[in-house]
């Protein structure tokens, strides 16, 4: 079986409660956090602010993997550098400058990742895949999680499965990191399809008619089956 990161989102956990729900997470065994900053302009949302995640930062060592969604890149990807994180992912749709955003990731040894939205081709990425850790495939309209009548796209599949085939062709080391409505339901496929990387939020680990232990080991059956 191919090593599949599981990405919890901190914003689904209790917010007022984020120090125990970060350990939870610590002792199910998960070594990654993923962190959503939204500016409130990029989405109607800003769950997380900059000071939350320092704090974040100083009660654990488990890998930050930050998701920008901003109209004004450059300073939170300096801002979150500078808490010291592992991976820095930020939208095409939004970024005049790539190939400085890309330099300022990789100068501070973290990872880089160019997340896109559902419509966006894959084909934007061209010039710049060879440079990039990871695609962060959006499933949903990002920034929209809350709105529980937001379903994943219906050509999410296909799309996983066309930047697979694109990273195959270029034989580059590229994870596929799918982020919406990653569920129990359709984690099989999404891994089938091409997936390495999965966002783990309210319809999969955190969902409420269960427990995180017992969510956990039914995403892990569901990426076998995958």
């Amino acid at each position: 079986m191919k090593n599949i990161t599981l990405s919890p989102s901190i914003m689904c956990a209790d917010l007022v409660n984020l120090e125990a729900g970060v350990r939870e997470l610590e002792e199910l065994g998960m070594d990654t956090l993923h962190i959503d900053i939204i500016d409130g302009d990029f989405s109607p949302s800003m769950p997380l602010g900059i000071e939350t995640v320092k704090r974040l930062r100083e009660i654990t060592d488990m890998n930050f993997d930050i998701h920008i969604m901003s109209s004004n890149n450059e300073y939170f990807i300096k801002e979150m550098l500078e808490i010291g994180v592992q991976s820095v992912t930020f939208h095409l749709e939004t970024s005049l400058h790539v190939d400085r955003f890309i330099n300022l990731i990789k100068n501070s040894d973290a990872k880089v990742g160019i997340a896109l939205n559902p419509a966006t081709p894959i084909e934007t990425l061209d010039i710049v895949l060879e440079e990039i850790d990871m695609v962060c495939l959006m499933l949903i309209n990002p920034g929209f999680a809350t709105n529980k009548g937001e379903k994943q796209v219906p050509y999410a599949l296909k799309k996983i499965n066309k930047l697979k085939s694109y990273i195959e062709e270029r034989n580059v080391d590229v994870d596929i990191q799918v982020d919406g409505r990653v569920s129990l339901e359709t984690i099989p496929d999404l891994v089938e399809a091409g997936a390495s990387n999965l966002v783990l939020g309210s319809t999969s680990l955190f969902r409420s008619d269960d427990t995180l232990e017992n969510n956990k080991e039914k995403i892990l059956k569901g990426i076998n089956r995958g």
